[in-house]
């Protein structure tokens, strides 16, 4: 026998029960929550609480900086449109269990580098806002704790603890956008480093993009975490030599034809072979094709003299150093096979 007597609302004590006990205004309508019984539910005093703009927590408590994330989260993702109550409510399905997508939305700022583990950072809990990156089409305004950030290409989301969170150098570059304090913003920039959560180029690109290098505590930070990532590349390079049982190098070398003009500085060379070893740690800035170019004409002299010249990554160094070994070997193991390499003269540098 078929009837048309719409399904029972889902009780409101099951929403108070959910994992997630953050809800759009929207969602709870979705669940047979009329507003009349919203309204009553989020009075003073009452069980539930209005945390942001459409957006609920389904007790009376103080939030937990999960719940503070995921209601910064679903203020920003929920759609411009007004949501309208279905003629039957939703029922309990098994997707109920799981976090809600927040589509074209993430966490960024220090929020993010919080959700990444960073010490430099202030706890969750004692931060007063968190920033969302968001497409620059919305039309969304910043309220209560959360402020919104527009950008015309959002990058690929990271998933911490459930939550999208903008890639390290995004969320560094969006920080220091707030920060005022030279040491605060090297602190970060360092531990970004020496952290291994992202490379010295990829920060100052993002800090490029945000017009954030004409700031003198900005240009003081940038200069520290370069020499921090050429440190950091040089000891890895060390390493990979010993690890991967290089023939020992000379290290940090200028070359000089005899009586002759200076042909530039490596970080490691083997004479006997005339293979070089160049750490590439240029920052993106806006010389950065100068630069480029005068890798390019270095190269190209040392290599018409028979130098061979291996430009290795910080990140390659760091991500795949039994590659970079394998480069560098088959580099030394060729030489049997040119012609003999002109005479340079090896100083000190």
């Amino acid at each position: 026998m078929t009837h048309n007597t719409p399904l029972s609302p889902r009780p409101l004590r099951h929403l108070s029960q959910a994992h997630r006990r953050v809800m759009t205004a929207g969602r709870l309508r979705a669940h047979g929550v009329t507003t009349a019984e919203l309204n009553e539910q989020c009075r003073p005093g009452g069980p539930w609480q209005q945390l942001l703009p459409h957006v609920v927590l389904l007790h009376p408590g103080p939030p937990t900086g999960e719940e503070w994330l995921h209601g910064a989260l679903l203020y920003a993702a929920r759609e411009n449109a007004p949501e309208k109550t279905p003629a039957v409510p939703s029922q309990p399905t098994a997707d109920d269990a799981h976090r809600p997508a927040y589509p074209d939305v993430m966490i960024t700022g220090l929020a993010a580098l919080a959700l990444y583990g960073f010490s430099a950072t202030p706890p969750l809990t004692s931060l007063d806002h968190v920033q969302v990156l968001v497409p620059r089409r919305r039309r969304l305004r910043s309220a209560g704790y959360v402020r919104v950030l527009r950008t015309p290409a959002l990058p690929t989301p990271r998933t911490v603890t459930g939550l999208p969170v903008a890639p390290v150098p995004r969320a560094l570059a969006d920080a220091v956008t707030e920060l005022t304090d030279g040491q605060t913003v090297r602190r970060l920039l360092t531990e970004a480093v020496r952290g291994g959560h992202c490379e010295p180029a990829s920060v100052v690109r993002e800090l490029t993009k945000a017009k954030l290098l004409n700031l003198p505590h900005v240009i003081d930070a940038v200069d520290s975490l370069l020499a921090e990532g050429r440190s950091i590349a040089e000891d890895r390079l060390y390493r990979m030599v010993r690890d991967h049982a290089l023939p020992d190098p000379v290290w940090n070398v200028d070359l000089r034809l005899p009586g002759g003009p200076h042909l530039g500085g490596l970080d490691a060379y083997w004479p006997d072979q005339a293979v070089a070893v160049e750490l590439d740690t240029r920052a993106p800035r806006q010389d950065d094709d100068a630069l480029w170019s005068e890798y390019t004409r270095k190269r190209e002299h040392l290599e018409r003299l028979g130098i061979t010249v291996v430009y290795v990554t910080p990140r390659k160094l760091r991500e795949s150093p039994e590659q970079q070994a394998t480069v560098i070997r088959t580099a030394l193991m060729a030489s049997a096979d040119r012609d003999p390499a002109a005479y340079v003269v090896v100083l000190p540098r």
